[in-house]
């Protein structure tokens, strides 16, 4: 008998990231959660049933060991903070993620992005979620872009 995929998911914590989780469950796969803060976890009905590890998409030091043996990996990650630098700190954390994602050998990264008008005068957060995906999409790991439209949700 085969072992079920292993999938990543960053951004758990969050509106998307907290609702995918069981949905993977259900469907069999083993989910592993990378969070900065994994008290922000409790309470989740499927915490016992996930594989957390404590790190930030900043800190290329974290990524590996969230990523070793993952087959997909799903990218939630967004800055919403804003304020100086913000953007930067996103793209930075992509380009962390796209190359542990290679070295690792992560088979496909999926990405929820927003559906966007690229040559629109955007907002610095809309043009940093495109930018996002460009950079993940640029790495040599298969990306899967999924573009919706504003999400607005408790996280």
């Amino acid at each position: 008998m085969t072992q079920a995929k292993l999938i990543l998911v960053t951004g758990a914590t969050g509106y998307v990231g907290g609702r995918l989780v069981p949905k993977l469950l259900e469907a069999g796969y083993r989910v592993r959660c990378l969070v900065r803060d994994p008290s922000r976890l409790e309470g989740r009905s499927w915490l016992k049933r996930v594989d957390v590890v404590q790190g930030d998409a900043l800190n290329p030091a974290d990524l590996a060991p969230a990523m070793r043996g993952v087959s997909v990996a799903y990218y939630l990650i967004h800055g919403k903070q804003g304020g100086r630098g913000s953007a930067e700190r996103d793209l930075q954390a992509a380009r962390n993620f796209a190359q542990a994602a290679e070295d690792e050998g992560i088979e496909q990264i999926i990405y929820l992005g927003e559906l966007v008008d690229p040559t629109a005068n955007l907002s610095p957060y809309l043009r940093s979620r495109h930018e996002t995906g460009f950079t993940l999409r640029h790495g040599k790991v298969p990306v899967t872009e999924l573009r919706a439209g504003m999400i607005i949700g408790s996280g």
